[in-house]
């Protein structure tokens, strides 16, 4: 209710308009809609939208049309450079994690919010061979340590198509990742760039396989050069081009 008051004081009512629907910042409000929101049923474990509605210093109180308000931590929007994220009047998914605080409005969370997100993007990338971004933060024992909200483990295997000695030239990166395997309950996620790339390489040698024939003349790139002469990427499959067929002379 107090966001339908605040929007009130500060809407603009025009002749001929609806008396429920008013201007607000530029945009038009449906309060008839916002107080059933209101009166909606809100229970522990929900991840509801909210508005911001003040920023300060020490927290962000956010607006989810229940009974009250509620303030979350700060630190919950600030990036890595510890600048805030969020501003007056973003709308944003929030956690209920109970309907009353130490201060009388529901106690509201964006990490976990955000939390369950990320997993269900992790469950979602897993069961429909989907990807997920993330970003390589540093080595572990058999491989690197992967930010995809979570963190992550990519064995060093699965770092590229072949085997890498150096994988440090991967730390800073961000890439797209396959899961593997994943434990919500102990909070493990195996992901694998490798599988990314051959699902890329299958998908270019379909399309490779549709314009090649004899005769045909298509662009490649050398990846490898011995004795006998170098093998190329014609688009997801190697072709041999002899040391005999390289020149004249």
């Amino acid at each position: 209710m107090d966001l339908i008051i605040n929007l009130f004081r500060g809407g603009t009512l025009h002749m001929g308009q609806d008396p429920n629907v008013t201007a607000v910042g530029g945009a038009e409000v449906d309060f008839g809609k916002l107080y059933e929101e209101s009166l909606r049923t809100v229970k522990t474990g929900d991840v509801v939208r909210g508005w911001v509605v003040q920023v300060t210093r020490e927290q962000v109180t956010v607006d989810i049309g229940y009974k009250s308000e509620g303030s979350i931590p700060i630190r919950e929007f600030l990036d890595r450079d510890g600048q805030v994220t969020v501003k007056t009047g973003d709308e944003i998914d929030v956690y209920f994690d109970s309907d009353e605080g130490d201060e009388g409005g529901p106690v509201l969370s964006r990490a976990k919010a955000e939390q369950l997100k990320v997993w269900r993007d992790i469950e979602d990338a897993f069961r429909n061979e989907g990807t997920i971004i993330g970003v390589v933060t540093g080595k572990v024992k058999g491989g690197l340590k992967v930010d995809v909200g979570v963190s992550a483990f990519l064995p060093g295997s699965h770092a590229d198509l072949r085997p890498v000695r150096n994988l440090d030239r991967f730390l800073g990166e961000s890439m797209p990742f396959a899961v593997l395997k994943y434990n919500r309950g102990r909070g493990n996620v195996v992901v694998s760039r490798r599988a990314v790339m051959e699902r890329e390489r299958q998908q270019l040698k379909e399309e490779t396989l549709k314009v090649l024939e004899e005769g045909v003349i298509i662009e490649g790139i050398v990846k490898n050069i011995t004795d006998y002469g170098a093998f190329v990427d014609l688009g997801g499959i190697d072709g041999l081009l002899h040391v005999t067929d390289m020149s004249w002379g």
